[in-house]
């Protein structure tokens, strides 16, 4: 990996000295750097939107004072992975381009604001000023038919972020969605291409509410259920370091060959809807009139989740078992 950025050492290093003056020429030994480099530094960081005292003694962040920023250097030795956009229509829109010109797996994309981010179905995830959008390019060992044991990896990741982040348990419903005190506070989405039976690229888009307004009563954000902003780059490395986490977890367990029961198991553990009722339907997509759209296509009693990811119904018949595909699933007496 190339050798992080100066505006990455130079946060260190300020950072390090927690509020405390640190002088051009010690930044300047302790960065490998000129210390005209190290003003420049300065001055680019300070352009990008960082509060970066300059005074007799030295260079200082206030820790007081720090903003929420989600640029590539504030990622360390990964720096090279991240790319920030300030407004996109979509960070899935980004990430796809770049598997498509062959960019690393793990790289991610965020952004602060996007003008049409995607949820399922065609439907628009609303992306407000303070939330945490991003989008990650993985390019795994599976075959196509085993595409949704990646998403639910990542849902685990998000659900088990969410509820140590907020101290408040939260969780998953299916197909990929995560509430809070049966409010939505996150959403997922997957988009992949393969070749042949095997997939070439897979790309998880990821929307947590975190400091911003919600879009209505039915949703919630980790600021609301703690009391207080919180880094959206602290959200970030969290759910990150715990997909990584939920990986090594569960890779040992059946390879993920047509799915995994231990990965299935750990989901249904993390849902509170197992033994709700719940009906089928085909959702409307924002410009959809079709007579289709919104019809019920069975009801029953949701038993979570098979191993490859299908939702398991409880008819009066039969058990039916639900593709992700272009479904969704409501539940008719949700749990608080």
């Amino acid at each position: 990996m190339k050798e992080i950025s100066s505006k990455a050492k130079l946060l260190y290093h300020l950072r390090e000295n927690k509020g405390k003056p640190i002088s051009g020429t010690k930044l300047s030994k302790e960065m490998g750097v000129s210390r005209v480099a190290v003003w420049k530094t300065v001055q680019s960081l300070t352009e990008a939107g960082y509060s970066i005292e300059t005074g007799e003694t030295g260079y200082l962040i206030d820790p007081k004072n720090e903003k929420d920023f989600l640029y590539p250097w504030e990622f360390g030795d990964k720096e090279k992975l991240f790319y920030h956009y300030s407004s996109t229509p979509s960070t899935m829109d980004r990430a796809r381009e770049a598997a498509l010109k062959g960019l690393d797996s793990g790289s991610v994309f965020t952004a602060e604001k996007q003008s049409a981010g995607r949820g399922r179905n065609g439907r628009t995830w609303v992306s407000r000023q303070g939330g945490l959008f991003f989008s990650i390019l993985e390019r795994p060992n599976l075959t196509v038919a085993d595409y949704t044991l990646i998403s639910l990896i990542m849902q685990i990741a998000v659900v088990r972020s969410i509820t140590s982040i907020c101290g408040k348990k939260a969780y998953l419903r299916w197909p990929n969605d995560i509430y809070i005190n049966n409010k939505k506070i996150a959403g997922l989405t997957t988009e992949i291409q393969g070749e042949g039976d095997i997939i070439s690229w897979l790309t998880g888009g990821i929307g947590v509410n975190v400091n911003n307004s919600v879009p209505s009563i039915k949703a919630t954000s980790c600021a609301q259920i703690i009391g207080r902003p919180i880094s959206r780059r602290k959200v970030l490395i969290k759910i990150l370091n715990e997909i990584k986490n939920v990986k090594k977890e569960f890779s040992s367990t059946a390879a993920y060959s047509q799915g995994n029961r231990t990965l299935s198991s750990e989901w249904n553990a993390l849902t509170d809807n197992i033994g709700a009722k719940a009906a089928v339907f085909l959702p409307a997509s924002e410009d959809d009139d079709s007579k289709k759209a919104n019809k019920i296509y069975a009801r029953g009693i949701f038993q979570g989740i098979d191993p490859i990811g299908r939702c398991i119904l409880k008819t009066d018949e039969k058990l039916l078992y639900v593709n992700h595909g272009s479904v969704s699933l409501a539940f008719l007496n949700a749990k608080s």
